[in-house]
């Protein structure tokens, strides 16, 4: 099982995103569903598969956190 936790998008070039997980970087492919600038996003295996609101992030976040 794998445990998706979000990050925020802090550019994108072409189909690929830079993705800020508390400092980490990722690029991931963005073709599965529209992303902009400031979305937090889930990614796995390399691409964004869920956008998700800012209470939503920062809520799992906090979970995550916990564990």
């Amino acid at each position: 099982m794998c445990v998706a936790i979000p990050g925020q998008v802090i550019e994108i070039k072409e189909d690929t995103a830079v993705v800020d997980f508390s400092g980490n970087k990722v690029n991931a492919y963005i073709g599965l569903v529209p992303v902009q600038v400031g979305d937090y996003a889930l990614v796995h295996a390399g691409c964004i598969i869920q956008t998700l609101k800012k209470q939503e992030a920062d809520e799992i976040i906090e979970l995550m956190g916990d564990i």
